[in-house]
């Protein structure tokens, strides 16, 4: 693929990613506030966030195997079709059956994520580019991070439904570009392949690939903590700080500045020059692990001390763990191994809310040590997965610089 060409390709899949993010970290800020003002209890607010995992739970590992048949962009045009008509239906939404039956079609064609690393990883020319070019995608998720939370707490001063029409409105245009600008990444259709409906097929032939079980498994804790937070962060800083939906919006914002600046600027020029991905993933499990434990202390300066640590961690680990998990997939295999990490992040995104909103009723920090129990878990997993591997690992895991 020439060089400008490629070009093209990431700057569209970038934006199809971008404009994902910008709608969900709308909502984030927004939603808790939003369905309280129907009645609804914290735990309806959590399965709100689990019901749009349960259903890309089945369609992303579905959609991602049938990219590697009939190609990407087919694949992707349909998931932010989806997207669109989710967010339109979730703006008219008058009641909270409503606001369910637009996460649920936004969900039923959730592949827009996995679909657009597969992209990515298509025109990468080695191992240094694609995860570079994975590492797009989490600067996509930081600016998302930046603008739709920012979005969303102005947006909400207007009315309530303001900031879905205006997600609606963003992913319509995004349909309009990516129909007529993006073209087809994949050069290697395999033909042969035969999708299925059913997610635990390919989850199936995924735990059979003993190297890869480890990654999965701590893939699951690493989405499991990440989404028990974020489903009831907003519920939390009201709860223990007094902040609103505006705050919770600035909070995020801040975050995503974070994230993006990482992304962009130190995982190229420092994190992939200095260290290998086996140990940024190793140390930076730990420590994120730890940034949870500090987040559920009840002291606004020391919570706002650890989201940074958070924000610093996760935006690491979701490229150096997606990356690792690729570099051990078969170019054939690439687009399943990522729709089952799609359907791992989905199964994470469903019970972490779910606990989540019922732990919260009992203590409000309460959800935020159980994501550190569940970080240390990966730690441990990975730990002595590679002390399996190689009994020399442990020693070979302190980061050492490179020459």
């Amino acid at each position: 693929m020439k060089t400008q060409n490629s070009k093209k390709v990431k700057l569209v899949v970038v934006s199809t990613v971008l404009i994902n993010v910008i709608g969900f970290g709308i909502v984030i800020p927004v939603l808790p506030h939003y369905v309280e003002s129907f009645g609804a209890s914290p735990f309806t607010i959590t399965m709100l966030f689990a019901v749009f995992a349960f259903c890309s739970f089945f369609s992303g590992p579905f959609l991602g195997s049938l990219s590697d048949k009939v190609g990407r962009r087919p694949m992707l045009l349909i998931s932010i079709i989806s997207t669109a008509l989710g967010w339109l239906v979730f703006a008219l939404a008058h009641n909270v059956f409503f606001l369910f039956l637009g996460r649920i079609i936004d969900g039923m064609a959730a592949g827009n994520i996995s679909i657009a690393q597969n992209s990515l990883v298509d025109i990468a020319k080695n191992k240094e580019e694609r995860t570079s070019n994975l590492g797009l995608i989490g600067a996509a998720f930081g600016i998302g991070f930046i603008l739709g939370p920012l979005i969303g707490g102005l947006l909400s001063s207007f009315s309530q439904s303001t900031p879905f029409w205006f997600a609606t409105v963003l992913a319509i245009l995004n349909v309009i570009v990516a129909y007529f600008f993006l073209p087809e990444t994949n050069t290697k259709l395999n033909k042969d392949a035969r999708p299925s409906f059913n997610p635990f097929t390919p989850l199936i032939r995924g735990m059979k690939n003993r190297i890869l079980v480890p990654s999965f498994l701590a893939w699951f804790l690493f989405v499991l903590a990440i989404s028990s937070f974020q489903a009831i962060f907003a519920l939390f800083i009201d709860r223990t700080f007094g902040l609103g939906p505006f705050a919770a919006g600035l909070i995020f914002t801040a975050m995503g500045v974070i994230i993006a600046l990482n992304q962009v600027v130190a995982l190229k020029h420092f994190w992939l020059k200095y260290f290998t991905e086996p140990n940024i993933e190793f140390w930076m499990i730990l420590i994120t692990g730890i940034a949870y434990f500090v987040l559920s202390i009840p002291i606004l300066p020391v919570f706002l001390f650890a989201m940074v640590i958070n924000a610093f961690g996760q935006s690491i680990l979701r490229v150096v763990m997606t990356s690792q998990i690729v570099s051990h997939s078969a170019p054939e295999e690439q687009g399943e191994a990522l729709g089952i990490l799609s359907s791992i992040q989905s199964a994470g995104m469903i019970f972490g809310p779910l606990i989540a909103g019922a732990v919260f009723g009992m203590h409000p920090s309460l959800p935020l040590t159980l994501s550190g129990i569940f970080l240390l878990l990966a730690f441990v997993i990975i730990f002595f997965n590679r002390r399996k591997i190689s009994p020399t690992t442990i020693s070979s895991n302190i980061p050492i610089m490179s020459e």
